[in-house]
């Protein structure tokens, strides 16, 4: 499991994008020449008082000796969440020049940058969620965020996840933002025009087929080359002892209390995924769970018929997960699982002892991924985590197909 160190990938700035925004000006100027200026007259057209009082701030003719960067940082944090809705972003907040970058796209100018937000808006489908916005430079401020996309126009809408920063350079005349560039989690060369970036997007669009029944909840923070770092929502699991993680042994008694071995003889709805646990470094004391309908009170539930078998409330938290195909046994779970604590460790998190297999149809046959739930010191807004132990496991999971 992780501790602060995850925290602070996810929740900190990278130093080192801060450096990249400026390199948008020529060598050897400063930042007040790194983009071209304008002044605007005053606006007209005001939708909230907010947009009122941003619209006036920039609506002086002289320049301003200083930028108020803390008033630009509470911006962002009310109009980004619009990027994708029906409200849309202040374009007024943007130098008519703002020059935008990502791994496959590019634009010189706000009008380009807000068409293609309107091709993705069409295409898509996006649904944008901001983590953090902060300040990383004199006139830079810097935001993480989570874009989840479905590709309509295929029948089996695939969907596709990106994450990373934006690093936003603010012109210090106008107090407008000047540039805008994007780095994704999931590559390694983010510089215009990226052909791993475009084979990334390419590789999301392959056929997964997931059984249409209820999972647990999570959001995607961080979408690596190698694994994910999710939030999950809390859930209730009934379990029992298991054998080995990629054993089934005790899935027919968990099984049994949803198909109505219980004190009511009710029948409870089938959800996935089946996870089997090992609490252990040796990974030798596992058990075995089924997870229950996500609006269930676990008070209102039946109790179980044998006493070998449990009902436990899983309250939600961070992991760290890694997709894998193909039937999870032991030996491919046990690699897996090395594999993915050893990417852990190269980038700087500690995993604490045992792990966790998840599948999505019947322990005996089913196609896998592995997932690795982990502990976080923090959240991604850099608020103290209420996740604790009750989620602290670490796991092996498999994949949807």
């Amino acid at each position: 499991m992780a501790t602060a160190q995850l925290a602070d990938q996810i929740s900190r700035p990278n130093p080192a994008l801060c450096v990249t925004s400026r390199r948008l000006s020529a060598p050897g100027k400063s930042p007040t020449n790194s983009c071209s200026f304008k002044t605007k007259t005053k606006q007209k057209a005001f939708r909230t008082d907010r947009n009122l009082k941003w619209a006036l701030r920039l609506s002086l003719v002289e320049p301003r000796p200083t930028v108020d960067v803390k008033q630009l940082v509470d911006f962002l944090y009310d109009d980004l969440p619009h990027l994708f809705d029906d409200q849309g972003i202040d374009r007024r907040a943007y130098d008519e020049q703002v020059k935008f970058r990502d791994p496959i796209t590019k634009h010189d100018t706000i009008t380009g940058y807000l068409f293609n937000i309107s091709l993705l808006k069409i295409l898509f489908r996006p649904d944008f969620y901001l983590h953090w916005v902060k300040q990383t430079g004199p006139y830079e401020l810097t935001t993480r965020w989570t874009m989840v996309m479905k590709f309509i126009l295929l029948p089996y809408k695939p969907e596709l996840i990106f994450t990373g920063t934006s690093v936003m350079g603010i012109n210090p005349e106008t107090g407008k933002f000047c540039s805008h560039v994007d780095f994704w989690d999931s590559i390694k060369r983010n510089e215009y025009f990226s052909l791993e970036g475009l084979w990334d997007v390419f590789k999301q669009l392959r056929i997964y087929k997931t059984p249409e029944l209820e999972s647990p909840k999570y959001q995607i923070l961080k979408r690596t080359a190698d694994y994910e770092v999710r939030r999950y929502s809390s859930f209730i699991v009934v379990e029992t002892n298991g054998d080995k993680l990629a054993g089934s042994t005790g899935f027919n008694d968990v099984a049994g209390y949803i198909f109505g071995k219980n004190s009511k003889g009710e029948k409870i709805p089938m959800t996935t995924p089946v996870f089997t646990q090992a609490l252990d470094a040796e990974l030798s004391k596992v058990s075995i769970q089924i997870v229950l309908p996500l609006d269930t009170d676990i008070s209102c539930l039946p109790d179980p018929n044998q006493q070998s078998i449990g009902l436990r409330k899983v309250e939600g938290g961070i992991a760290a997960v890694l997709k894998f195909s193909g039937k999870p046994t032991e030996d491919i779970t046990l690699e897996k699982e090395k594999a993915l604590r050893s990417s852990l460790i190269r980038d700087g998190l500690r995993p604490q002892m045992g792990c966790l297999l998840a599948r999505y149809n019947d322990p005996g046959r089913t196609w896998s991924f592995i997932m690795i739930p982990i502990f976080m010191a923090s959240d991604p807004n850099g608020k103290k985590s209420p996740f604790r132990s009750p989620f602290s496991w670490y796991c092996v999971c498999p994949a949807p197909h």
